[in-house]
């Protein structure tokens, strides 16, 4: 199974959980300006809420993507306030015709102060077992 790991992050939250799920999966995580070029089973799509919305970049990066190449997104993320971006990036992936797994990794993430330490320990582990029921199919 090939697999691929992006991520967009500000704050750094997303790219921690990035780098538990490639470990997991034993994957590079690799920030969204590095294209995937490569036809993959499995993008776990790292990202969050800034602005009540997913940045202009994911949803940029999403539509440099072929559905001829992504078998399929996972989405995972963090966030201080928002739930997850689920829905959000799977408009862009729906307008693609990139399927979109229905499960998704999502935690509370530090922002100003708010959810203080989080992605915390716990998380990361979280986010690696979760990873690893995707591949485990």
């Amino acid at each position: 199974m090939k697999i691929a790991v992006r991520y967009y992050t500000k704050g750094g939250n997303t790219k921690r959980l990035a780098e538990a799920v490639a470990q997991a999966v034993g994957a590079e995580a690799l920030p969204i300006s590095v294209p995937v070029d490569e036809p993959v089973d499995v993008l776990f799509l790292g990202n969050s809420y800034y602005a009540f919305n997913i940045d202009p970049e994911v949803r940029n990066f999403i539509h440099t993507l072929s559905k001829d190449k992504i078998a399929k997104i996972v989405n995972f993320g963090s966030a201080a306030m928002l739930n997850s971006t689920y829905k959000k990036v799977k408009a862009e992936a729906d307008r693609l015709g990139i399927p979109m797994d229905e499960r998704e990794f999502h935690c509370r993430g530090e922002f100003k102060g708010l959810h203080k330490g989080r992605p915390n320990e716990a998380d990361m582990k979280a986010a690696a077992e979760f990873a690893k029921t995707i591949v485990g199919e």
